[in-house]
Formats: structure tokens, C-alpha cells, sequence
């Protein structure tokens, strides 16, 4: 089976997403600067949740780009990543709308947890399927991003419930660690 539809549909399926979680900014009601102000915390979280889709849709791209052919579990742990990528316009909405509560706040953790872990099935499945001397294992390695990250979104979970900011600041700091694209895959290819 070939990697085009697959990918297609994983594109579009990000454009819904994305989509979905832009029409959630409501527009103020006043004319003036000073009506943006309530409206920062859910604009904050939207950037930093359209940069972690940016960030999973060029992965993605690169690692689908190291993969020669597409099974049925590839197709499911595709599938399993778009369903927790799909919760993350809620998510991102209760947080901004709740200026970073704590529940909100964890709950994004959660989804961020979840989708790092569906990622890192997906990326064993393809492995699996291709082989230890695939492109993609090859360029894998170490893979000390994707180690940290799960373990940053479980230590920003309960320290939600500590200091929102705290929290807040280790999903950006993940977003960073992640935002310049994942050169070992074109390296490799």
C-alpha cells in the first residue's frame, strides 16, 4: 500500500483541526486595544497549540517521507494520533477560556501526553513494518526529544494543580525543544 492517501487524508484531517480551533476566537465586542485584553489568554493558547500542530504535521510529514510502504497498523496508529490531535481544539478553548486554570490546564497536559505517546506508536509501528535498517530507525537513534517530551507533559500534569505557570511553561518549553523540524530524517534520506 502507498503512503499518498495516508498522508493526504492526515493533512486535511490537521486543516479540520486547525480549522476548528480558529473559529473558536471570538471576536471582542469594543473597537479599541483595550477589548483584546480578555481575549489574550485564549489567543496565547491557540498560538501555542497551532505551533504544537505545526509541529506534528511537519514530523509527520518527514517521517512518512522515510517510509517506503503503509500496512494496516500503520493505519490504525495513524488513526489513534489524528483522534488525540482531534481533542486538542477543546482543550485549547476550556484552558484560554478559564485563564490557565488548573483542571483546563492538566487536561491539556493530558492530551499533549497522549499524543506524544500515540506519535511514538506510530513511529514503532512504521519501524516495525520496515525493518531495523529502515530509513526512519536509522534516523530515529536516540531520539532524546521524543524521550523528554512525554516526561516534561507528565511533570506539567500534577504541577498544574501546583502553579498553572509552571505547568504553562513546560509546554512551551516542549513546543520550543520541538520547533526547529526534525533534521535527522532528511538527513538520513
Amino acid at each position: 500500500m502507498t503512503k499518498g492517501r495516508l498522508e493526504a487524508f492526515t493533512d486535511g484531517v490537521m486543516a479540520v483541526i486547525i480549522t476548528i480551533m480558529v473559529l473558536e476566537l471570538k471576536a471582542p465586542e469594543g473597537a479599541d486595544l483595550a477589548a483584546l485584553q480578555p481575549l489574550l489568554p485564549v489567543f496565547f493558547t491557540y498560538l501555542l497549540s497551532f505551533v504544537y500542530l505545526g509541529i506534528y504535521w511537519n514530523n509527520h510529514h518527514h517521517m512518512l517521507h522515510a517510509t517506503d510502504r503503509i500496512n494496516g497498523a500503520i493505519l490504525w496508529a495513524n488513526l489513534h494520533l489524528l483522534f488525540w490531535l482531534s481533542l486538542v481544539p477543546f482543550t485549547t478553548g476550556w484552558m484560554g477560556e478559564n485563564h490557565f486554570a488548573a483542571v483546563p490546564t492538566a487536561v491539556y497536559g493530558i492530551v499533549m501526553l497522549c499524543a506524544a505517546v500515540a506519535y511514538y506508536i506510530l513511529q514503532t509501528t512504521i519501524v516495525s513494518a520496515q525493518g531495523p535498517s529502515s530509513k526512519l530507525a536509522r534516523a530515529i537513534g536516540s531520539d532524546w526529544k521524543g524521550k523528554l517530551s512525554p516526561l516534561m507533559y507528565a511533570a506539567a500534569i500534577p504541577l498544574a494543580f501546583v502553579n498553572e505557570l509552571i505547568a504553562d511553561a513546560l509546554y512551551i518549553a516542549v513546543a520550543l525543544i520541538w520547533l526547529v523540524p526534525d533534521r535527522r530524517i532528511e538527513r538520513v534520506g
